[in-house]
């Protein structure tokens, strides 16, 4: 994007951008007032503009990018320079906030003389909330629905030394889905609280759907009866569908039960479902008959079936009837349902959840590493607990919120905004359809989003397409952004169709069951990037001896978790958990540190941006994969190949992750890298992921090695990266 000094722009300039002339004349005028104040802090200059909404939703991106671009001129020049911020709290604001409210009652006594307010004073509570976490939490847990049927009996035990995260709210009992239905007053949430709102896709001009807390509750304690008819407590049962209200009910019913949802995303390759199913030893899966997506429909249940010799329970994804034809063994959702009477009495509301220890598994989720298998990573009762407090902190959700994020079950961030939603009282927001075009912009609009969720590709596929235009995100108080590494420019065309409201970046990891850097609503924002650790949250960045750098040094390493984290895992079911995240890490403080596999960046100011991925697992559109499962299926694709090696390569822009596969052929063969990578994206996407694509194919004679014969992926991403810049430059 070509910038002008902010000083040297005129009328003309914003005519050509598109605005009319009466617009333009009126911005003009705007502008000079706020540059007759502060002509030369291109922070203030900009935070001028967007506090007065000079910057209009309803005027093109072009204007936007002239306005932002010229403002930060200077910093473009300067790769040294300070981040360009787009957000700024407000005192006022700031105090209004979930975590500036409890500073502002709790941290005089807790931090003394020292504290001033909630701006000001977050990086030194912060700091105090890693260093005395069984402080923190008592205040935080008072702020979400958890309630215990037994108590902790303290907040953190760290007498085994075995436990190098220590062993968190030992003793209490409770279950976490009855917390989510049962209504409370702190936050505030009564039986009549609106708990999800949803739309159908194709219904775009229809009334929006509501869910009152007392009905959710309802249905969810109907669907747990039917599955005591039909499964064991302890059972692990699966979902592979549609994240829509049904599949909610669901998710929670399998856990008020006292089973454990293994989620696996609708997206799936009948092989990768078996993987699931296989290695969470599930002994029943819901799903759907079809999807429904973009006017059309997918089958689902011929891929569940291929894939899975146990019970499937079948939902319709249109009307009452299932449209395909079930096994003998399946049952359709009507007779699912049908069971409930079977053992309970029939019509009684009452169903008694199952109340087990903090430590019990409710959910077994899925992250790719090095190795063939995902590794298969259990949550218990504190994951929950965990990602809710993030989402307070982090994003502020509050009652009276209406949180949307397009995903899934399948992937972490579907059971984190199911609970971030009905732990802090805030309303679920499902679009039954898919995301990509104007009909999820307008259920948006018509359901009153105060927080929508997103990933980079999907926003970029937005602003490509222009197909928010006209509507009115005006109610969008805060965005959140994960999955990937964000596009400066798709953001502020992002943040510009709320007012410039912030973009809550989060990176966090399934076995975190949360972000370890966030955003802060404490905090100025810029695009792209985190500014802070997440609460309670400590790291470390250390060079490749394992030597950290100093906290407040801009620098570039891996970045090391300190190990002490409420809701972390401490087992995997198909892997050995000290040797993937502890083994061979640094001490820091006499502790071993938590691997997780980012390099970091900490700019001059202190803000941190991720540069990628220290082992050879890749982000492709917002789904981490190793380089191994793409290489494995990559190697069949022709008979020329004789070896493939697969690199995740992020753009000079900050954009998502591209694939690159490096070829090695046999020798005698031919073959040229269209070819190839037509047949590796087809073979990728049959065999892993249809999501998956691959962008560029690059034909080698060896690879480059280790000693000991290991490939060195990270040589070849790093010269990949190089290319792709020097020709983004021409």
């Amino acid at each position: 994007m070509v910038s002008n000094n902010i000083m040297e722009l005129g009328v003309k300039d914003f005519v050509h951008a598109g605005l009319t002339l009466e617009e333009a004349n009126q911005l003009y005028i705007v502008l000079r007032n706020i540059l007759s104040l502060s002509p030369t802090d291109s922070s203030l200059i900009w935070r001028h503009l967007v506090t007065q909404r000079a910057l209009k939703p309803s005027f093109p991106h072009s204007l936007h990018q002239l306005l932002y671009y010229s403002v930060y001129h200077s910093h473009s020049r300067d790769a040294n320079a300070s981040l360009p911020l787009y957000w700024f709290p407000s005192l006022d604001h700031s105090k209004r906030t979930n975590l500036g409210r409890l500073m502002e009652t709790h941290a005089p006594q807790l931090l003394g003389p020292s504290y001033k307010d909630p701006i000001a004073s977050f990086p030194l509570f912060h700091t105090f909330s890693v260093q005395h976490p069984q402080l923190y939490w008592p205040l935080v847990l008072k702020h979400l629905s958890v309630s215990f049927v037994e108590p902790p009996n303290c907040i953190l035990d760290t007498s085994d030394p075995s436990k190098h995260g220590g062993t968190w709210l030992p003793g209490a009992v409770l279950n976490i889905a009855d917390c989510c239905l049962q209504p409370s007053s702190h936050p505030y949430k009564t039986d009549d609280s609106v708990a999800i709102v949803w739309r159908d896709e194709g219904f775009d001009d229809s009334e929006i759907n509501r869910i009152t807390l007392k009905q959710l509750r309802h249905q969810v304690m109907l669907v747990a009866k039917a599955i005591d008819a039909t499964f064991s407590k302890g059972d692990a049962i699966a979902i592979d569908m549609q994240m829509t209200a049904n599949a909610v009910i669901i998710y929670l019913a399998i856990v008020l039960a006292g089973c454990a949802v293994v989620s696996i995303a609708d997206s799936f390759a009948p092989k990768e479902i078996a993987t699931r199913l296989r290695v969470s030893k599930a002994k029943g899966i819901f799903t759907q008959d079809f999807i429904g997506r973009g006017g059309k429909k997918f089958p689902l249940y011929s891929r569940v079936i291929e894939a899975a010799k146990c019970k499937v329970i079948v939902l319709p994804v249109t009307g009452d009837d299932v449209g395909v034809q079930i096994r003998e063994q399946d049952l359709s959702w009507k007779g699912f349902l049908s069971s409930a009477n079977q053992t309970h009495k029939p019509g009684s509301d009452h169903y008694s959840p199952s109340y087990q220890s903090v430590d019990s598994v409710t959910n077994i989720l899925f992250s790719s590493g090095t190795t063939g298998d995902p590794k298969a990573i259990p949550w218990t009762q504190l994951a929950p607990i965990r990602s809710a407090a993030d989402g307070w902190a982090a994003i502020d959700i509050q009652p009276g919120d209406v949180y949307c994020w397009p995903t899934n079950l399948g992937w972490v961030i579907g059971p984190t905004v199911l609970y971030h939603c009905f732990l802090t009282g805030a309303t679920l927001a499902l679009y039954h359809g898919s995301p990509q075009g104007r009909d999820f912009g307008k259920f948006v609009q018509d359901a009153g989003v105060t927080i929508l969720g997103t990933v980079p590709s999907l926003v970029k596929a937005w602003k490509s397409a222009q197909c928010m235009e006209g509507l009115d995100w005006t109610k969008i108080k805060t965005f959140c952004s994960t999955g990937e590494t964000s596009n400066v420019d798709d953001d502020l065309w992002l943040s510009s169709k709320a007012y410039y409201s912030p973009i809550i970046e989060l990176c966090g990891g399934t076995e975190l069951a949360s972000s370890y850097i966030a955003g802060s609503p404490l905090q100025p924002q810029a695009f792209g990037a985190f500014s802070t650790a997440s609460m309670t949250t400590g790291f470390v960045i250390f060079d490749e001896n394992g030597s950290p750098y100093p906290d407040d040094v801009a620098c570039v390493g891996e970045v090391g978790l300190f190990p002490l984290s409420l809701g972390a895992s401490d087992r995997l079911l198909n892997a050995d958990h000290e040797k993937v995240y502890y083994k061979g890490m640094p001490v820091y403080e006499g502790k071993v540190l938590r691997r997780h596999g980012d390099i970091i960046k900490r700019t001059i100011d202190g803000y941190i941006v991720v540069q990628g991925r220290a082992d050879d697992t890749m982000n492709l559109g917002g789904i981490k994969t190793s380089s191994i499962e793409i290489e494995r299926v990559c190697d069949g694709a022709d008979e020329c190949i004789m070896e493939t090696a697969a690199v995740g390569v992020a753009t000079a822009n900050r954009g998502p992750e591209q694939l690159v596969i490096f070829v090695v052929l046999k020798k005698g063969y031919n073959s040229n890298a269209e070819t190839l990578k037509t047949k590796f994206t087809k073979a990728i996407q049959s065999n892993l992921n249809p999501l998956f694509k691959v962008s560029l194919v690059k034909i080698v004679p060896e690879f480059p090695r280790t000693s000991s014969n290991k490939i060195l992926r990270r040589v070849m991403r790093d010269q990949m990266k190089h290319e792709l810049s020097v020709q983004s430059r021409l």
